[in-house]
């Protein structure tokens, strides 16, 4: 399993996503990666946008934590991350942020 995401993403085929106000599991091809903006580790968690119902859930949460997964396996574990941001990648994914 890996610590804090560096800027070499981690893929993945499933996450298990809590946040303040729900918990849900998105399938799919799914990458955590580390960034730095502003001088500061973002984590960004690019999923697939298949649920308008999903993208609005996280749009609204105040923050959010995630465990992702390939074959079964975890791969990675976050803290909990205060959601920083939610946007559309060009190639249509989701994009969420966040920091610890």
């Amino acid at each position: 399993m890996s610590s804090f995401p560096g800027p070499i993403a981690i893929h993945g085929d499933s996450v298990q996503l809590t946040t303040d106000t729900t918990s849900l599991t998105i399938t799919g091809t799914i990458t955590s990666q580390g960034v730095v903006r502003d001088g500061r580790g973002i984590v960004e968690l690019t999923l697939p946008d298949a649920d308008p119902q999903q993208r609005r859930t996280l749009e609204w949460a105040k923050w959010f934590r995630y465990e992702l997964c390939r074959d079964g396996a975890r791969l990675y574990a976050s803290p909990r991350l205060a959601l920083s941001e939610t946007r559309r990648a060009s190639d249509g994914a989701l994009v969420v942020a966040g920091s610890p």
